[in-house]
């Protein structure tokens, strides 16, 4: 029998295909207990006779793997593997797997959601109201805005897909472009530094790397449209969150949207609550039934094709 830890969170919940599938070849599922990430602590307490991991969003390196001496095999619960050092996973001859594509229809719907909450500013009209203000300020229609796109792969075409009924000029950068795409969705290819300065809303697409980290900072910040409204769907270390204060601040930036930060459970004493053109949801992108259930049956899978 495999034992199999689950550390992304709501596994029998939400998750009851893969689970099943895990069940049926024979595996005992150990699930997470907390509605958040394990510390690097609670996996040391958990490890030792693992065989395999569905992974959320906890760290796991060299220090974990050295306690692990059964782990074979990480399905990552999502796309992102910038938590896990796969250098040492291979030295430790763990396979580590992710789920390319799955949530992508998921991500890209937030994605447009914080879009609409920052330019209708909805948010703060409902919080308004609620305290029996009359308030009515104007708003531009997407269809006169440029949409910039920091990434170009599956989320962010998804995103310009669902965009497109709304009209706005379209326009992205990405490391390795794909123009069919681009030319299928009117999306116009260009440089980082046009992203920056011709978009009304920016929203980024992009991994965490060493090359993408605190990419958005004074410096870029400084290149951007006056009144820019940005989006974080993809990785909190992307953003320099003390340089996004500053830039709502000074309203360099009008509004910014977020569903991701650098460090994650985010603090309630973060700065950024401290502005009302600030939305924020607790990485919840992925957290959808459709995502959740097909997402269990790749990774059981994943598991699975290690073990034989």
């Amino acid at each position: 029998m495999k034992k199999i830890l689950v550390t992304a969170t709501n596994y029998s919940k939400y998750c009851l295909e893969g689970k099943k599938i895990l069940e049926d070849y024979g595996c005992e599922i150990v699930e997470n207990p907390h509605d958040r990430p394990y510390t690097p602590e609670e996996l040391k307490e958990v490890i030792a006779d693992i065989d395999g991991v569905v992974a959320g969003v906890d760290t796991w390196n060299q220090e974990i793997f050295g306690l692990a001496p059964k782990l074979k095999a990480i399905a990552r619960f999502g796309v992102g593997v910038d938590n896990i050092d796969l250098d040492a996973a291979k030295a430790h001859g763990i396979t580590v797997s992710n789920c390319p594509g799955v949530n992508t229809s998921a991500v890209a719907e937030q994605a447009v959601g914080l879009i609409l909450s920052l330019t209708r500013r909805i948010p703060f009209l409902n919080a308004a109201i609620r305290r029996g203000e009359w308030v009515r300020p104007m708003a531009h229609e997407l269809k006169s805005q440029t949409v910039g796109f920091l990434g170009f792969g599956a989320i962010a075409r998804n995103v310009g897909e669902k965009l497109q009924g709304f009209h706005p000029a379209m326009i992205a950068y990405d490391k390795y472009p794909n123009q069919e795409k681009a030319d299928e969705l009117g999306v116009r290819l260009c440089s980082l530094e046009e992203v920056l300065e011709q978009s009304d809303i920016i929203s980024i697409h992009l991994p965490a790397t060493p090359e993408t980290a605190q990419l958005i900072n004074r410096e870029t910040i400084a290149r951007m449209k006056d009144g820019v409204c940005l989006i974080n769907t993809a990785r909190g270390t992307i953003v320099d969150e003390k340089a996004l204060c500053e830039a709502l601040e000074s309203g360099k930036i009008a509004g910014a949207g977020t569903d991701v930060f650098a460090s994650e459970p985010v603090l309630p004493d973060n700065p950024l609550f401290a502005f009302e053109q600030y939305v924020a949801t607790p990485h919840t992108s992925a957290e959808t039934y459709e995502n959740c259930a097909t997402t269990s049956v790749v990774t059981a899978e994943a598991l699975i094709a290690v073990f034989e």
